[in-house]
């Protein structure tokens, strides 16, 4: 069997390295020249993190992880109004969590892809033609190449998804934000923030910071808006829209990098009625994007990349595998999806009302009993995704 993958990111290359374990011929194709060093710091854990350690990568995501003591709310002035209590909310997935910027989980998965991926970097995809028994794939220099099937996995805004499913209005659940994320430079803010997440206790607009180990610092920004149209300058706008923060954000808007190294995007999800038409499928961002509000979209891609790669190579028929594949991934994606829509109030306040009431539950949750439902609220159901898999493999093989 031979794979087409359009997308060389977490996804993409999650599921080349699983199908190449199974002596499938993967050619991985990603329309950027070159890996991506934009993005920000991640929670890792649920089904992507099994999938991982089924995948011998745990270590290797170890090695890149940061040890985040607390997400800590500050005020105008920097000071502590509440605080989320990171050994704690590890604990409640059995200590199954790491924090990792994005950039180093997909180094990690593309530096530790078998030989035989063939990766190709600037082959944009511009045409797809289904030919029933294999897809014929056209790239952007006019190269054609077959397949006996593609893999949509590039993301949120999915070339793959636009050219075989339609425009991508039609799928797109924009939930009211824009966010962004870029890397800077300051001696004095690095040593004010430590080992914490600090992110600014404000209404509407909140920016976030945590230092990085060479002495940089990565920073998030998200604000509500009702506009879903992106900015021509990502800079000009982080600007324009995050200027009257205080604390550490004025200095890190002036410290931005130009908009090219600046990771910018709106907040939304994508429901679709269907991932697969012929012998084409979608997976991760590309036809379930969580979003950001639910935290879990790289563990959710990683996963739906493993159970895709599991059918194909244990199914009778592709039709089979995508099927199967959705069976068992769309319930859980659908759950992560329902729990961010009902927890963007208190993601970001739209009034001061919200704002204290955040503050009061997180420090009433610090109390001894009631730390675990803050941090159910937050991972929302657990899953044996990619472990029932496994368990389902063993049982079959005795």
């Amino acid at each position: 069997m031979k794979v087409a993958i359009c997308g060389a990111g977490i996804t993409g290359l999650a599921l080349a390295h699983r199908l190449a374990a199974s002596d499938v011929e993967v050619v991985v194709l990603e329309r950027a020249t070159g890996p991506r060093e934009q993005g920000y710091m991640i929670d890792f854990f649920g089904p992507g993190f099994d999938a991982v350690e089924e995948m011998g990568l745990l270590p290797q995501v170890e090695d890149v992880a940061y040890q985040v003591n607390e997400a800590s709310l500050l005020d105008d002035r920097g000071r502590r109004r509440a605080a989320i209590d990171y050994v704690q909310f590890a604990k409640s997935v059995r200590g199954r969590l790491r924090s990792i910027m994005r950039p180093d989980l997909e180094r990690v998965l593309r530096t530790t892809l078998p030989s035989t991926v063939d990766l190709r970097f600037g082959a944009g995809v511009t045409g797809v033609d289904d030919l029933g028994d294999r897809v014929r794939i056209t790239l952007a220099d006019g190269e054609t190449l077959e397949a006996d099937l593609l893999v949509g996995a590039d993301g949120i805004h999915s070339t793959v998804r636009r050219l075989v499913f339609g425009d991508e209005s039609r799928y797109l659940r924009y939930l009211g934000f824009h966010t962004a994320a870029f890397v800077f430079e300051d001696a004095e803010i690095r040593a004010q923030v430590g080992e914490r997440f600090c992110l600014t206790d404000t209404i509407g607009r909140q920016m976030g910071f945590y230092g990085l180990r060479d002495g940089r610092l990565a920073a998030f920004a998200v604000h509500r808006t009702t506009d879903p149209a992106l900015p021509d300058d990502a800079r000009a706008a982080l600007r324009a829209n995050y200027s009257s923060l205080g604390w550490a954000a004025p200095k890190a808007l002036d410290l931005c990098p130009p908009p090219r190294e600046v990771y910018y995007d709106q907040v939304a999800q994508i429901e679709m009625p269907s991932w697969s038409r012929g012998r084409v499928v979608l997976v991760g961002d590309s036809c379930y994007a969580v979003s950001l509000l639910a935290g879990q979209g790289a563990s959710l891609g990683i996963a739906g990349a493993f159970v895709l790669a599991e059918q194909l190579t244990r199914s009778p028929s592709i039709e089979t595998a995508f099927a199967q594949y959705e069976k068992l991934v769309r319930p859980v994606v659908a759950e992560k999806q329902h729990v961010a829509r009902r927890g963007a109030r208190w993601f970001l306040p739209a009034n001061r009302f919200l704002l204290q009431t955040r503050r009061f539950l997180l420090r009433v949750a610090r109390l001894p009993g009631l730390d675990r439902p803050l941090a159910a609220a937050v991972t929302g159901k657990s899953t044996a995704l990619v472990t029932n898999l496994r368990r389902g493999t063993e049982i079959r093989s005795r």
